[in-house]
């Protein structure tokens, strides 16, 4: 493998993409070839090929890498550490790269955040071909599809990068996978390179706030919206200005937070964040219902037909929507209905907070309110309105802002389990399965499969598929506050007629 081709190849690739100026060509060669532990260069025209997949010229380099002694086994982990550090030669500078964000802004904000998306990908910062790995699949439900994903982007750690990692001093800096200092950050085993990251600052109810995006890519153009100091969530009535300042920025994209309480919020409840990006999700199709106007407010207020709790404000006015979306939330946090098992309170400590998500829609500014609570009593350890016990085996992890909004994301381990659990069933071994240590807790599910379908070669997996669906919006059910049945539909109207009472 001879790295200086792969490296003319990046090198011409780089400036047809726009991620490196001409002008910067023998610059960034030479950051390259620093990163590759070499100190000569030969320029080999004949190799100037217009190649436009910049993981196959990675994919090589990273070949001659282990080939060369410069990583010392093809442990995923540290190839990625490397491969970053040689693209990072070519990246443009985060004030070169957000100048060009801010003047194609002036065109539109379409044509700004696309293009930045584009730069995402052909820097491989989002390594696309990994992405394309994702298991993804559609669900027909009464509440309308939802969206399926079982999500194999994130490698699985090496063995001898955990060995690795474990002789590594522990480091606060950054402080996590979201902070601005992990823009251009050159990565170590137990915290991912960032070299090619590139973000964009934004002033979001004047504050300093970033918005980059996620190298997972859930949906199409999935950003991450980041306060600049490393704070910890907090869902107040300044979060649905921060919410709607973007969306007037970016009238395009949806923009959500996930809330601020363990077991309802989401994975990095450490640094305040919120995510959005330029997809509509199931429950901003789902069909409004009891729709009234606040009598004082130029304010729609309707709840949703979907398996979780909704409320959705719709207006004009910015200045409205967050003082209703205030107080909504202020009176929410105090709400108790015990007939239905919603309390607010257990001595000091508080259960009720909210997933807000907000758009720009038909000429109004939407506002959808998911009410969520976190108590946990003796029969409930993990939640009362968590994931039941049962439909552990599938999705044990908390309800966050994607999934509340009907995209499901399944761990990885489901890719493996559900083929094992297939061939079980089509070998009618289901003593094999509960004698398994790794499938037993999948036992009942495929049992259930077994008494309701035919099952053979050509549909088992489309039937394992549907029903890992119906499981997953048997969860969004049991995270809904206010159950789908006559009781629940009852104690959410007067949940509704005391949050719009006097507005």
């Amino acid at each position: 493998m001879n790295i200086f081709r792969e490296i003319t190849r990046l090198a011409d690739y780089c400036v047809e993409k726009g991620i490196t100026d001409e002008r910067d060509r023998i610059y960034s060669i030479n950051r390259a070839l620093e990163a590759c532990g070499e100190d000569g260069y030969e320029d080999m025209p004949e190799y100037h090929d217009g190649c436009n997949d910049v993981e196959a010229i990675l994919d090589d380099i990273r070949e001659w890498a282990v080939e060369s002694g410069r990583v010392e086994n093809d442990s995923i982990d540290l190839l990625d550490l490397f491969d970053t550090r040689v693209m990072a030669a070519f990246v443009k500078t985060p004030s070169e790269f957000e100048r060009e964000f801010w003047k194609r802004y002036e065109t539109s904000p379409e044509s700004a955040t696309l293009s930045y998306y584009d730069f995402a990908r052909n820097s491989n910062y989002i390594r696309v071909k990994r992405v394309e790995k994702d298991i993804r699949w559609s669900l027909d439900t009464e509440y309308g599809p939802i969206d399926m994903t079982i999500n194999l982007s994130k490698p699985e750690k090496d063995p001898r990068a955990i060995a690795k990692a474990k002789l590594i001093k522990d480091s606060f800096y950054p402080k996590c996978l979201i902070c601005k200092e992990n823009e251009g950050y050159s990565g170590r085993l137990n915290h991912p390179a960032r070299g090619s990251h590139r973000m964009v600052s934004l002033r979001l109810a004047d504050e300093d706030w970033f918005m980059q995006y996620s190298p997972y890519v859930y949906y199409n153009e999935h950003c991450i919206v980041l306060k600049a100091e490393h704070e910890p969530m907090r869902v107040t009535e300044k979060t649905f200005r921060r919410l709607l300042d973007f969306n007037r920025m970016f009238p395009h994209y949806f923009i959500g937070s996930n809330a601020d309480l363990p077991i309802v919020g989401g994975s990095i409840l450490t640094h305040d964040h919120f995510q959005g990006g330029n997809y509509e999700f199931p429950m901003a199709r789902a069909e409004e219902q009891n729709c009234v106007m606040l009598k004082d407010h130029d304010v729609e207020a309707c709840t949703l037909f979907w398996p979780m709790s909704v409320i959705r404000l719709k207006g004009r006015s910015i200045e409205e929507l967050v003082e209703v979306s205030g107080i909504i939330l202020s009176r929410w946090k105090h709400y108790s209905d015990e007939s239905v098992g919603v309390i607010s309170h257990t001595n000091s400590e508080s259960h009720n907070t909210v997933t807000p998500i907000t758009r720009f829609r038909n000429g109004l500014y939407e506002v959808d309110i998911v009410l969520r609570n976190n108590r946990t009593d003796d029969d409930h350890p993990f939640g009362i309105f968590h994931s039941a016990e049962s439909h552990h085996h599938i999705k044990r992890e908390n309800i966050g802002l994607i999934e509340a909004m009907g995209l499901a994301v399944l761990p990885a381990r489901l890719k493996k389990e559900m083929a094992l659990v297939r061939d079980h069933i089509l070998a009618n071994d289901i003593e094999g399965l509960f004698r398994d240590d790794e499938l037993e807790k999948h036992g009942h599910f495929a049992l259930k499969l077994m008494e309701e379908y035919a099952i053979n070669k050509e549909n088992a997996d489309n039937i394992i598929y549907e029903e890992i669906g119906k499981v997953f919006l048997s969860v969004l059910k049991d995270a809904g506050v206010f159950k789908g049945d006559n009781d629940g539909r009852e104690a959410f109207r007067r949940c509704c007629e005391a949050m719009y009472e006097g507005l």
